[in-house]
């Protein structure tokens, strides 16, 4: 069985989902909060803090439960299925760093992304610029 050379395997398209190369993307592994259904590559996450459920992530704009604080975290590298029920964590990879496209993540529904978030992905590494 023989291949032609001219053979199309495959295609690249742009996901407007970076700015720039500068700071380059560090992936690392986050722990995801269960029940927040299907997300998607480019969610912004937000660390909680306090709580029985200290150091998961949640998508950024969800309401703080009792005795939590949220803060703007990283940005999912890589679609993840957290269940629609709540139970344990979901480990998934997020960007710690990189040039991203403010408006092109994903946050909560009628959220939008503050000045408060945007300095707290600063201070850890991650640019928004905002694009068309």
């Amino acid at each position: 069985m023989s291949k032609q050379l001219k053979e199309r395997i495959g295609t690249q398209e742009y996901e407007n989902l970076f700015a720039g190369t500068t700071p380059p993307a560090d992936v690392f592994s986050v722990k995801v909060r269960a029940g927040q259904g299907t997300l998607i590559r480019g969610t912004a996450l937000a660390l909680v803090s306090g709580g029985d459920k200290s150091g998961e992530m949640v998508v950024l704009g969800t309401a703080a439960g009792t005795s939590e604080t949220l803060t703007a975290n990283c940005v999912l590298a890589e679609s993840v299925d957290t269940g629609n029920s709540a139970g344990s964590a979901v480990h998934g990879l997020g960007y710690r760093t990189g040039h991203f496209i403010g408006n092109r993540l994903t946050v909560k529904d009628s959220y939008t992304i503050t000045q408060n978030d945007k300095e707290a992905l600063r201070k850890g590494g991650i640019l928004l610029s905002d694009a068309l």
